[in-house]
Order: structure tokens, then C-alpha cells, then sequence
């Protein structure tokens, strides 16, 4: 089953208030998302400790409804980290 941009945006949303959110849908089957997030819950952390934030955000999502999420963090005004 796939999952919905906006249902992944909720989710970091939810557990990262101040974030701001950017889903791109890279091959429009709603399985392969790219997403963009900037939250000051970033700042002073490695770019795992960052992911797993955003994992733990998708309650166990990844590798379920969710297939494959390229993610790029950072803290606001830091430099974007990128990673599959």
C-alpha cells in the first residue's frame, strides 16, 4: 500500500512542529519520495541522529507503506546534509 506526500508531511510534522517540509513524489506511485526538512531539532546533530529523527517521525512506516525516502536535513540557516 502506498502513502500519501501529505500523510508523510503530517507525520514529520507532527513530531517536529517547527519543520519545514518538502515531499517530491520522484516517480508519481506514491512508493519513492524525495523529502526536504529544516528543523531547529537538527541543530548540533550528525546527519544519522537527524535521519533517525525523521524515521522515528514515520512510526515505523519505512519499508512498510513507505518504499524508498531520499532525505536531505538541516538546521535552519545550516548546511543540507543529502543521503538515500
Amino acid at each position: 500500500m502506498a502513502m500519501d506526500a501529505a500523510d508523510i508531511e503530517r507525520l514529520i510534522k507532527e513530531s517536529l512542529p517547527d519543520a519545514e517540509v518538502t515531499i517530491d513524489d520522484l516517480r508519481g506511485d506514491g512508493d519513492h519520495y524525495a523529502a526536504t526538512v529544516v528543523s531547529s531539532a537538527f541543530a548540533g546533530k550528525t546527519r544519522v541522529q537527524q535521519h533517525q529523527l525523521v524515521y522515528q517521525a514515520l512510526q515505523g512506516r519505512m519499508g512498510n507503506e513507505l518504499h524508498a525516502l531520499a532525505l536531505r536535513t538541516s538546521a535552519p540557516g545550516g548546511a543540507r546534509a543529502a543521503t538515500d
